[in-house]
């Protein structure tokens, strides 16, 4: 049995739009409250803040509802995928719309109206999520989930770089530097454009009911690969020892979420206000540090194997944050984006991988097949409550301290999940080193 590379890239399509969307929204939103509309930092991070507030009760709202779904002539994901697509691409296209107006003809009336389109437009894009995510699953056999997850998360990849490429050409420093208002409407054309291509080359290719029917019928021949076991009550209860690692390592998902989200949030903000760099100049950076994680996926991987998951994210958490102390020291001392710079965020995205590719097969290594599900939910609780959290407060700091708190303040979080990691015992299984794409099936 081989997965079906081509099929799972197709699946993956309608991943790639969504993280081409949410690169643009953590990285011009901000930008819009703040020099269009005036907004302070701490409204813009409570507004920036609600993608992930809406994401805790949306992601499992709207999974939940195509689970239960009758499946028409499109399946039961799809028709989510295809509705979510269309709402937000209408909704998105808005955005530029009142931004720019308010620029000729300020009015209060246009920000709340901001607001409100900006709130639907998060409804819409959390409709889809799950149910794109589903999708793979539903269509792959579980011997091969690992690989097609690869996939999908590569895809993921794909888009947000896709964006940034397009935003540093679009909107280069020396295009925008001295305007007195950035039209952003092209901008949000493209990235519309490239979400509807996506999710109808998916229509067009994938026939969900059709994949699906096949692949319960196989699923069906093969009972062994059912891993769950019944402990009699349906759950596992951990002993005490693990149950504090688990603790600690949740804890410590939380800390260098607070300190990376709160960098990508207001990284554009930061460098517009600081250094006078336009948006093509933050996206670049930003760029080159997802360029730097996604070369680093294979050399992680292999890393991991041969010294172990823990001590290579407390590498990784320690080499992060020496880069972000690094960017207060550069971005204070350099008036504009450099080769050094460059060289510190494709480091930040080694850092990063190590962390990520790593962190979440900790989590459900402590737990049994059967609750892999339930363990997974900690894991996004921990990383999507921390990013409610750090755009409000990073946000509030910058008002209050001095926008140059933004790299300490990251630093300072990330530093001490190093400490609570120092107290995780449990979760780090050694693994035989991974190839190809199977280096990449722990990118989540």
């Amino acid at each position: 049995m081989k997965l079906n590379n081509k099929r799972t890239v197709l699946v993956g399509l309608a991943f790639l739009s969504i993280c081409a969307f949410w690169q643009m929204y953590d990285n011009v939103v901000p930008l819009v409250l703040s020099r269009t509309f005036g907004a302070n930092e701490s409204l813009s991070g409570a507004i920036m803040a609600l993608d992930n507030i809406f994401a805790l009760f949306l992601l499992p709202f709207f999974g939940g509802v195509s689970d239960r779904a009758r499946p028409g002539k499109l399946g039961r994901r799809t028709p989510f995928i295809l509705v979510g697509t269309v709402a937000a691409v209408v909704l998105m296209n808005v955005l530029p719309v009142l931004d720019n107006s308010y620029s000729a003809n300020a009015a209060p009336f246009k920000f709340i109206s901001f607001v409100i389109v900006l709130g639907l437009l998060l409804i819409a894009m959390g409709s889809y999520r799950s149910p794109a995510v589903a999708l793979m699953p539903d269509v792959t056999p579980k011997p091969l989930r690992s690989k097609a997850n690869a996939i999908i998360n590569l895809m993921g990849a794909v888009g947000g770089i896709i964006y940034l490429g397009i935003a540093a050409v679009l909107y280069p420093t020396s295009k925008v530097k001295d305007l007195a208002h950035v039209n952003y409407q092209p901008l949000f054309l493209v990235v519309s454009a490239i979400m509807i291509i996506a999710v109808a080359v998916l229509l067009l290719t994938i026939r969900e009911p059709k994949l699906v029917q096949e692949n319960r019928a196989l699923e069906a021949q093969h009972p062994e690969w059912n891993l769950a076991e019944d402990d009699g009550s349906g759950h596992e209860v951990l002993p005490t020892a693990v149950k504090r690692s688990l603790g600690f390592l949740l804890a410590s998902i939380a800390l260098w979420f607070i300190g990376y989200n709160g960098v990508t949030t207001w990284f554009t903000t930061y460098i517009a206000e600081v250094m006078g760099e336009g948006l093509g100049g933050a996206s670049t950076c930003l760029l080159v540090a997802t360029a730097g994680a996604i070369v680093s996926y294979i050399p992680i991987g292999i890393l991991a194997s041969r010294i172990g998951r823990k001590k290579t994210i407390m590498g990784g958490v320690a080499l992060l944050a020496v880069c972000f102390f690094l960017g207060f020291v550069l971005t204070s001392v350099f008036t504009s984006i450099n080769v050094i710079m460059y060289i510190v965020f494709a480091i930040v995205g080694l850092a990063w991988a190590a962390i990520n590719v790593n962190s979440l097969p900790m989590v459900v290594e402590m737990c049994r097949g059967s609750d892999v599900g339930k363990f997974t939910g900690y894991y996004y609780t921990a990383s999507m409550a921390a990013q409610v959290v750090t755009p409000i407060l990073a946000g509030t700091l910058m008002r209050q301290v001095s926008y140059k708190v933004l790299f300490p303040y990251a630093a300072f979080f990330v530093a001490l999940s190093f400490v609570t990691m120092v107290f995780v015992k449990h979760g780090d299984s050694k693994a035989e080193a991974k190839k190809g794409l199977d280096a990449f099936e722990e990118m989540e």
